[in-house]
Parts: C-alpha cells; sequence; structure tokens
C-alpha cells in the first residue's frame, strides 16, 4: 500500500473512532430520568420523547429544537421528555444536515422519536423517525436523560 493508501486507511480510522466516542452533553438528574422512565403522561399534556440511542457517532453532540427554539443537544444513550400542550409540534436535528419531524399530538398520550445518526461528508447527518410505544420503551431503558432548556 503506497503512502495515499495509508493515509486514507488512518484517515478513515480516527474517523470512525470519533464517530464511536461518546459526546458530552448537559445531563437532568437520576431523578428526573427515572421519573421519566416510568413513563406517566399528564391527561391534559402530551408528552413527546426524542432519544438516541446508539453508540455510532457518540463523540457528535447533536443539536434538538422543538418548535423552532433550541431544547439542548444528544449523545450516544440520550434522550429527551418534554410535556406540551395537545397539537402541532416540531422536532428539528440539527447536524451536517437539519431535519425535522411534524407531529400532531392529542392530550394524554405520549409520542416517540428516534434521532438516528447517519454517516455524513464532513460530520455525522441525523434522521428522525417516529416510532411505536413498545420499541422506543426498550431503547429509552438504555438510555439516560439529557437536560432540555425548557
Amino acid at each position: 500500500m503506497g503512502w495515499a493508501g495509508k493515509i486514507s486507511s488512518a484517515l478513515l480510522g480516527m474517523t470512525l473512532v470519533l464517530l464511536q466516542g461518546c459526546a458530552s452533553v448537559p445531563m437532568a438528574s437520576l431523578n428526573e430520568d427515572s421519573t421519566a422512565k416510568e413513563f406517566r403522561i399528564d391527561p391534559q399534556k402530551s408528552s413527546i420523547y426524542v432519544y438516541r440511542n446508539e453508540n455510532f457517532g457518540g463523540a457528535v453532540p447533536m443539536t434538538v429544537s422543538l418548535d423552532g427554539r433550541v431544547a439542548g443537544q444528544t449523545g450516544a444513550k440520550t434522550f429527551f421528555l418534554w410535556e406540551v400542550g395537545p397539537g402541532e409540534h416540531e422536532i428539528g436535528s440539527i447536524s451536517e444536515n437539519n431535519v425535522t419531524l411534524k407531529l400532531k399530538t392529542e392530550a394524554g398520550k405520549a409520542y416517540y422519536v428516534w434521532q438516528e445518526v447517519k454517516m455524513g461528508f464532513w460530520m455525522a447527518r441525523s434522521a428522525l423517525h417516529e416510532v411505536d410505544e413498545e420499541t422506543a420503551r426498550k431503547a429509552i431503558a438504555e438510555c439516560k436523560r439529557a437536560q432540555s432548556s425548557f
């Protein structure tokens, strides 16, 4: 293998290490984490969980927004929980690409959004997927609650 091949291999290896590392994001308290994992829903509100249960891309924090306001950042194995009024809400994920997911929520119901991490050209990319309750609860059980700015 020539020098160019060795350099390319080294760069690819360093990129993979960075993408599998662990980002440091502000975390909620242990009490807030365990309370969120009880999945209780206020009958007058809607609960929105956004989770990132992968290790891939863990070194890259990803900014998440709710209704156009920055809520904070996710890292590997983290989640957010927001209690919101029923109605239309937009979740945003800001990375190499910016993606949004619109939800129409009802009072007394929970909604679950998986923030998928994907390989990007310069940095990680993301996608948002609404998922079923059973899948989400299993994934959230593996995660820790990140601190949200609201």
